[in-house]
């Protein structure tokens, strides 16, 4: 196996990973307080990648416009994780993820009506299947949609997608020109005081003391993994072709089902199998072809 193969794996098995720690992490923990400590583990990773690369250095030559785009793709990026993981907490991550992978459908559409930029027939062809087996996914048993705190989830989910997709577009128009590690730890530290401000406003910070030591654990491990993940796809991009690293870094949807399953024991049908088929087809599509 090549090397940067083995980076671009373990990239996808790290994100997978996040997910299903940040689950366990936050059963009996509020979503904000968890976002908020698993954020403080994410700043030290990716300042780590900043001095990695070397790239503390362009701080300097920042100017005010796009200091402007750096907070508000922090305060974007905040809002994508703080919604996640209060969709995370409240629902499935088989329902969950596949709305926070579908914040490609939303981003290449205001890419097209923000940035006017091109849409082949392969990336449509991508977006439809996407969506079908997002749609696929998300089927709802009939008894589930009687109420309506079941749906809870999708509403947050929604809005973590939406989030993610302003992040990447703030990224393009503003900071396009930025190494992309050094955009990720200056927006990173824009998210940590905002995570601990949702915190003390919701007045989560009295439910700090009974946290139990198993969440505190895989809280931080949730975080640690999300810094090794950046830290493989790093390494996999400096070595490999980010036409072959991207796909293999997606394919981390089809590792959190299977982690899902087998560590959470979350049920498919075979619906949800056809949908997961489907929405990796569509992700990778506009990428391979």
């Amino acid at each position: 196996m090549e090397l940067w193969l083995l980076y671009a794996t373990g990239a996808a098995v790290f994100a997978a990973l996040t997910t299903i720690l940040a689950k366990i992490g936050i059963r009996n923990v509020d979503s904000h307080l968890a976002t908020a400590i698993r954020t403080m583990v994410v700043v030290v990773f990716a300042w780590l990648m900043v001095f990695v690369v070397g790239s503390q250095g362009e701080i300097r030559y920042i100017d005010g416009v796009t200091w402007v785009f750096l907070i508000f793709s922090g305060l974007a990026t905040g809002g994508s994780w703080l919604c996640f993981f209060r969709a995370l907490q409240l629902g499935n991550v088989n329902k969950v993820v596949p709305i926070d992978k579908s914040s490609t459908i939303l981003t290449m559409i205001l890419a097209f009506i923000i940035l006017s930029e091109p849409v082949g027939w392969l990336t449509v062809v991508g977006m439809v299947l996407m969506g079908i087996g997002t749609w696929l996914m998300l089927a709802l048993k009939k008894d589930e949609g009687e109420k309506a705190g079941k749906r809870r989830w999708l509403f947050y989910a929604i809005l973590a997608a939406l989030f993610a997709s302003l992040v990447a577009i703030i990224g393009r128009v503003g900071v396009a020109y930025m190494d992309a590690n050094l955009w990720t730890a200056i927006r990173t530290m824009v998210v940590l005081p905002l995570s601990w401000l949702m915190v003390f406003t919701v007045g989560s910070q009295k439910t700090i003391k009974p946290v139990d030591s198993k969440s505190w654990v895989f809280l931080v491990l949730s975080g640690v993994a999300t810094g090794v993940s950046w830290l493989f796809f790093y390494h996999a991009l400096k070595i490999g072709n980010a036409s072959h690293v991207v796909p293999i870094d997606k394919l981390s949807i089809v590792l959190t089902m299977l982690f899902a399953r087998i560590v959470l024991g979350e049920q498919f049908s075979k619906r949800s199998i056809i949908g997961l088929v489907l929405l990796t087809v569509g992700t990778l599509l506009p990428i391979l072809l």
